[in-house]
């Protein structure tokens, strides 16, 4: 049993050790000239147009981006379900119809409500 654990170990130090080897060799490698205009802040090639950094957006970007996410998610959480489905067929399908459907109902409302309207 300890010998699972051991690889696991094994992996993350063999993994951590190259991540660390990637940056110091990057970092080595990099050229390093730093002038006035590096140094200021970069905003889509622009200067700054606000002193302050609160400012509002529509909402509506809000809503889409997560949206997204809960679709995301759903996906993800299909793949266990599916691989599951072998073994237990009658209640993986039960648990996919259920949550699908309340997605659905999720998609339903925020079609309803406009969150899906790109103006």
């Amino acid at each position: 049993m300890i010998e699972n654990y051991t690889y696991v170990l094994m992996f993350l130090i063999g993994g951590s050790a190259m991540v660390l080897v990637a940056m110091v060799i990057s970092w080595a490698l990099r050229p390093s000239k730093p002038s006035k205009a590096k140094l200021t802040p970069y905003e889509c090639g622009e200067i700054p147009a606000q002193s302050d950094s609160y400012f509002q957006f529509n909402i509506r970007y809000y809503l889409f981006g997560l949206l997204f996410v809960i679709f995301d998610v759903e996906v993800i959480l299909f793949i266990p379900l599916v691989k599951v489905f072998n073994n237990w067929p009658a209640v993986a399908f039960i648990e996919l119809t259920f949550f699908t459907v309340i997605l659905s109902i999720g998609l339903y409302y925020a079609w309803k409500k406009g969150a899906l309207e790109w103006e």
